[in-house]
């Protein structure tokens, strides 16, 4: 996962239910995932995914770094499950 993915988790748990419970969310998962940071070879890559596709910059983190790592991105955002990324992608939507 890039640390720009993770800062996203913390924002969307802090905007949904708060401060403490955002920070308390980023403890429990620090040790269980490896945290890509970003640098100027991922930044580039993300860029070039972000100028091809619709989607958010953040977004386009979370493809690179999957396609780096040969691993399946988890997500039920349409603008990533409806199109060719550039990595293997398992829409968490449809498992509803």
């Amino acid at each position: 996962m890039s640390w720009i993915n993770f800062g996203e988790v913390f924002y969307t748990v802090q905007r949904a239910v708060g401060g403490q419970e955002a920070a308390a969310t980023i403890e429990l998962l620090r040790p269980m995932v490896a945290l890509d940071l970003a640098t100027p070879e991922r930044v580039m890559a993300a860029a070039r995914v972000k100028a091809e596709h619709p989607l958010a910059y953040a977004d386009a983190f979370a493809i690179v770094t999957a396609a780096a790592h040969d691993a399946v991105l988890l997500t039920g955002d349409p603008e990533i499950t409806r199109r060719p990324v550039g990595c293997r992608v398992e829409d968490l939507a449809r498992q509803r």
